[in-house]
């Protein structure tokens, strides 16, 4: 699909500092071959977003984010089911999730929490399926990508119940300052996607401003999400390079800064070799 077609914001200038976008579905924009891929990477390294992490929801984009994660070196995966997709989660499903988060270069296991706000799956099934998650993460030794929306505390609560893996990200985090607070104490990592730079989100401007280097990542969660003031429109990789942008205006910091934490927060977080 042209870029015209997916009418895409302009690609910007170059970052100081090169980062990673630490949730994307490459898929999703688009991508379908090898060829996609590096277009779509060639077009993100432009931005300075020079690494990827393209996340699954469900068992053929698990085995699609696997297989293009050996494509380009500039791409890892994750893969999980995801919480609205777990009505029928059972023995095959986890076999099968099992197999392809031991992938050498899948870095996490994600995204699953939980999503009160679709009506896709009961909660009980989402929340068993988490549980199932939060397990894998702790036996594979590799990072809980927590999808959560609507779920605040039953994410929280379930956390505590099971015993978090020694590294959890908050993907797109969508609490306010109060909740944030609460993951930091954690010690768990919150990742930025467009949201925090729309005009409205006051509860997640006050939690980027807290979030101390070394808890928080920048992401696209592309195609969706795109950062204001393109808003609407597609998403790819490369716009992780606006919310780093804006991350750096609401922190008040330099943008060279921000980008190196996004940088090195994510080196250590997915264990992704250096740049």
């Amino acid at each position: 699909m042209s870029d015209e077609k997916r009418d895409l914001p302009p690609i910007p200038d170059r970052l100081p500092v090169t980062v990673v976008d630490a949730h994307t579905h490459l898929d999703a924009c688009g991508a379908q071959t090898a060829a996609d891929v590096t277009a779509m990477l060639d077009r993100a390294a432009m931005a300075g977003v020079t690494r990827v992490v393209t996340v699954a929801d469900d068992l053929a984009a698990a085995r699609w984010a696997v297989e293009a994660s050996t494509w380009d070196p500039r791409v890892f995966a994750a893969v999980a089911i995801h919480p609205t997709r777990t009505k029928e989660f059972g023995a095959a499903e986890q076999s099968e999730v099992e197999r392809l988060a031991r992938g050498e270069r899948v870095v996490a296991v994600g995204e699953t929490g939980l999503d009160y706000y679709w009506d896709y799956s009961p909660h009980d099934a989402q929340q068993t399926a988490f549980r199932w998650h939060i397990d894998l993460a702790k036996r594979l030794r590799k990072t809980l990508m927590i999808h959560d929306r609507d779920a605040h505390e039953d994410v929280l609560r379930i956390l505590d119940e099971e015993g978090a893996p020694d590294t959890v990200v908050f993907h797109c985090f969508s609490g306010d300052e109060h909740i944030a607070r609460r993951c930091l104490d954690k010690g768990y990592v919150l990742s930025f996607a467009g949201t925090v730079t729309f005009k409205n989100a006051r509860g997640l401007h006050e939690a980027a401003r807290i979030a101390p280097r070394g808890q928080f990542l920048a992401e696209t969660d592309a195609p969706f999400l795109t950062p204001h003031p393109f808003r609407g429109r597609a998403n790819e990789p490369y716009c992780t390079a606006y919310t780093v942008r804006h991350l750096a205006a609401l922190r008040g910091e330099a943008v060279h800064e921000v980008a190196d934490a996004v940088r090195t927060t994510a080196e250590r977080v997915y264990r992704l070799p250096g740049a």
